[in-house]
This record gives structure tokens, sequence and C-alpha cells, in this order.
């Protein structure tokens, strides 16, 4: 806050001699009256006063040289009319702030000008640490979180509604956790039957793949790769021995309780293709028209 400067006054003397000793400007003598001397000739005091005194910013009365004088911004003033615009209290001694050429003291520029802080109510005093957002104003110790209570200061925070929280409080509050790890996704992850999971947790039940972006299946609502979904639960060809899955389109045959690959599906003498051929089956064998025909 800026203060006001006091100026020096000026000391009045007394002659009593005998030579002629007027004043500077009025040329009335001097004997026995008091004076001032200014750049080394004397002046009676109405004269010094009129010639020398700076006139009152306030009340437009000259200052005399013997009152306290004030003096802010090429402004000078009595000592008694330097005071507050709004209540009139004495700026003399007082932090103060001109405002539009008024002067105004601490309390009142506070109570006019300063934002009041929407969590305490009290105002945030000029040159105070303060956070602002979304047209509101906080003490930077005012502004905490939500939910562990500390201040955010120039942290990253998340507003919910009327509430703002630090990330970490706002992660553990509102962040989906993974269904495996239980821990919160901030970032990406994978739903599987409308429930989250990170990318690295979501694998095959089996051999612990990551199954995100790729083609997998669920047997009992676990998760398999292909692979190993085939391998362990899938019908085996009766031919190749390798799983039948039916994923990617593929097409089988199935014939009582066996299954065969649409490749595989051949004559088991001459291995001409039996697809949407007639067939006889011989035991474990299957057989084209021809071939059973032959026997």
């Amino acid at each position: 806050m800026p203060h006001p400067v006091p100026l020096p006054g000026k000391q009045c003397q007394e002659i009593t001699m005998t030579d002629r000793f007027d004043c500077d400007n009025c040329k009335e003598s001097l004997y026995g009256r008091k004076y001032i001397q200014s750049d080394d000739s004397p002046y009676c005091i109405p004269c010094y006063d009129s010639l020398f005194s700076n006139t009152c910013d306030e009340c437009k009365e000259l200052i005399g040289h013997d009152a306290r004088e004030l003096f802010y911004e090429d402004r000078h003033y009595h000592e008694h009319c330097f005071r507050c615009f709004r209540c009139d209290r004495s700026l003399a001694d007082e932090p103060f702030t001109s405002q539009d050429d008024a002067l105004l003291c601490n309390d009142c520029y506070c109570n006019e000008f300063s934002s009041k802080c929407v969590a305490c109510d009290k105002i945030v005093m000029p040159g105070t640490r303060k956070l602002e957002y979304a047209g509101s104003t906080w003490h930077e110790g005012c502004f905490i979180c939500h939910s562990c209570s500390q201040p955010i200061g120039s942290k990253s925070f998340i507003p919910d509604k009327d509430e703002h929280y630090c990330v970490p409080c706002y992660e553990d509050k509102f962040a989906p956790r993974c269904t495996r790890c239980k821990k919160t996704l901030t970032k990406g992850g994978v739903t599987y039957r409308d429930e989250p999971w990170h990318k690295e947790c979501f694998v095959c039940t089996s051999c612990k793949t990551q199954l995100a972006g790729q083609h997998f299946t669920s047997r009992d609502d676990s998760p398999y790769c292909l692979k190993c979904f085939g391998n362990l639960y899938a019908k085996k060809c009766e031919a190749c021995s390798k799983p039948i899955t039916g994923f990617g389109g593929g097409k089988y045959i199935s014939f009582e309780d066996r299954q065969w690959h649409q490749p595989c599906f051949t004559c088991s003498q001459c291995s001409v293709s039996l697809v949407g051929a007639g067939f006889f089956p011989d035991g474990d064998r299957i057989l084209c028209r021809d071939c059973h025909t032959s026997l």
C-alpha cells in the first residue's frame, strides 16, 4: 500500500535588531515579528504562506507554514484532510489505495472492490495468493479437495458439479476399477460383459496372452484365446485330430458323434471330397459311392 510523504515545516524566526529589516514581499518592517527565511530573503508569515505554501487538494485552502503537510502523487494535503473517501478515517498513518483519484482505506477498498472467497466468505485481500476458477475466487488455503481436504494449490484438479477433487481422490472415488486387479482405470481399457479391464489384465484364462485387439471366445464367463479354447474344449477332427472351432467362418461336417473340418471330409480310400456328396460309413471309415461299390 502507498504511504503519504510528510513535508518538512519552516522554522519561524524573530528579530530585535535596531537596523532596518523588512519583508522582501510587502516591505513591512519585521522588527518584533516572526518571519521565515527563504532563499536568503526574509518574509513575514502572511506573505510566506501566500507565496510559497501549497494548496490542499481536498479543501483547496493554503497549507500554512505551521501545518503538517502530506504529499501523495503530486498532490498536497492538510493532515486532517488526508482521509478515506468512504468512511472518513484519517489515512495519515494508515495504508490506503487510490481508486479513480479517490483515497480509500484498506477496509473500504476491500469491501468495495475485492473478491470474497466462496469457501470462507471472507475478503481476499489485495496482494494475497488466491485461486480463480469459473468466475469464483478462493484463498489459496481454502481451495481444497472435497475428499481429502488437502489444499490443491497449483496441482491438477477435476471439478464435479460444485465440488473439486485432486486427481488421486477423483480416480479413487469415481474412476472405474479393473475387474481383475481392482485398481482404477485412468485411460484406455477394455470392456467385457459390461465390466472394465486394464488391457494388460484382460488375458487368456489359460496361457495369459493379452486378448485386447485379438479374436477370443469364452467359456463359463472366462475369456480364452482361440488356440487355448480349441485345445481345451473343442471337438477334434476325425481326420486330422486338430480342434474344430468354427471360428473365422470355418465350416465343418458332423455325422453321428464324429466331426470333420470341411476340407478333411474325404473318402478314406480315394481321398475324393465328400462334401455335398453321398457317402457310406464303413466302421471308422467313410467311403464314396465308387469305393463302397468296389468292396
